[in-house]
């Protein structure tokens, strides 16, 4: 199999895309009005950042947690801005005064919320992963080209000029033939997550609607908010956390896209009782043709592969790249090539993934997006192959064509299974 037959989509990897220059032009000639679905982490971050590009405003909050959403609203409104609050996003996607939607919701409403934003006639900012599964994806890449709307996913690194300068290094073939790239993040801050019983559902949380089509289940403390990132029915653990991130990176430095064969072992070996469910520890291997990418996770501990709690090396005959949202460097064979001393980052790539997108709302196109939907769906997929080769403990083999694994059991991860009278949008 040759490397060339892995690159399908010219908007997922190559160069076109991701170096292409934001440009910066006119932006008080057009107002965007910006609504936000999910007003929590992330989605306060995002909005944040989109607010500092001039000629966007903020119109709208929405979110199923009022506690919440009322904070939020006093904090605008430090900053004299007024906005309308809505519970149900649907009632949000219907205001007039919304241009844009930023969907930073739980990894298992993106899909729904991203196909009827796109319907309503939004632009959309969709936070990573953008799908809860290999058929979400689809799904949310076919509604995209549909509705003929814009739709930038939140890989924001993507728009830092360090990860694109470490790539052209990669790409200029001085490290000599790459025959393994590893990825990691090795997260220290995160702790055990003690075992909690159920309880009442918190005054002003809209518990059925933060549920939607995942299975019905009590309200427990540990599943809500930030940590439903490890539960299965809402999320893919660190793997789709921040697997996106710096699996997108092996991907684009290699230039390759699907691969031939995933394999993957681990489990809960630092904290094996807690409540948890998906792996805190995990080693994934993706086989490509001529070379392998190697994905390691772990909590509760920083020391990663080169002292490094998260990062990228392509590990060539000549010299080994280093790079993560700090820096980039090379160390070489002794003898083979000139080291490269370490390159700092110097710029916001949250602050500049907003421009770009921006820009492409205003000229209507989705030429020069550094995450188009493409993107932010491949690296989804490819870390959800991961997960799937993980839960089912075989060694896999994708037909790309089919999209489908070689194995049934697997297959039975390609979708999740909507519930509570939702059901999968149909494009």
């Amino acid at each position: 199999m040759k490397r060339k037959d892995f690159i399908r989509n010219a908007g997922i990897l190559t160069a076109s895309t991701l170096f292409a220059n934001t440009r910066v032009f006119g932006f008080q000639s057009e107002l965007i009005r910006v609504g936000l679905i999910g007003v929590n982490g992330m989605g306060w971050s995002n909005l944040n950042a989109i607010l500092k590009v001039p000629g966007v405003q903020c119109t709208a909050l929405c979110d199923v947690d009022e506690n919440i959403l009322s904070n939020r609203v006093e904090e605008l409104k430090k900053r004299n801005i007024t906005v309308k609050t809505y519970i149900d996003y649907k009632d949000l996607l219907k205001a007039t005064d919304v241009d844009v939607v930023i969907i930073a919701t739980p990894d298992h409403w993106h899909c729904l919320q991203m196909v009827d934003a796109v319907a309503a006639g939004k632009d959309v900012y969709v936070e990573k992963p953008i799908g809860n599964s290999i058929r979400e994806c689809e799904v949310m890449v076919a509604a995209a080209k549909k509705y003929n709307r814009v739709v930038q996913v939140g890989q924001w690194q993507r728009s830092q000029q360090h990860f694109r300068d470490a790539m052209a290094f990669v790409h200029g073939g001085k490290l000599g033939k790459i025959r393994l790239v590893k990825a990691w993040a090795y997260q220290g801050w995160m702790k055990s997550i003690p075992v909690l019983a159920d309880a009442a559902v918190p005054a002003g949380v809209h518990y059925d609607k933060w549920l939607g089509p995942a299975p019905k289940r009590a309200f427990n403390p540990n599943r809500f908010h930030f940590n439903f990132r490890w539960y299965w029915d809402y999320a893919g653990g660190l793997m789709t956390d921040w697997g996106v991130h710096m699996l997108d990176y092996a991907l684009i430095g290699m230039k390759v896209s699907d691969p031939v064969s995933i394999m993957a072992a681990g489990g809960k070996f630092a904290y094996p009782d807690d409540a948890a469910e998906t792996p805190d520890s995990l080693t994934t291997v993706y086989e490509f043709d001529g070379f392998n990418v190697q994905w390691e996770q772990a909590t509760g501990i920083d020391l990663g592969p080169y002292q490094k709690t998260h990062g990228v090396a392509f590990i060539g005959n000549n010299g080994t790249l280093v790079v993560n949202r700090e820096g980039w460097e090379v160390i070489p064979e002794k003898g083979r090539m000139e080291a490269v001393a370490f390159q700092p980052s110097k710029d916001n790539g949250l602050d500049k993934h907003m421009v770009n997108f921006i820009t492409a709302v205003r000229n209507k196109s989705s030429e020069g997006l550094h995450a188009p939907i493409e993107a932010g769906a491949h690296i989804a997929i490819f870390s959800q192959m991961g997960n799937i080769a993980y839960r089912s403990k075989k060694k896999l083999f994708w037909d790309k064509n089919k999209r489908t694994f070689n194995d049934r059991e697997a297959d039975r991860y390609l979708a999740k299974s909507y519930q509570n009278g939702y059901s999968m949008p149909k494009v």
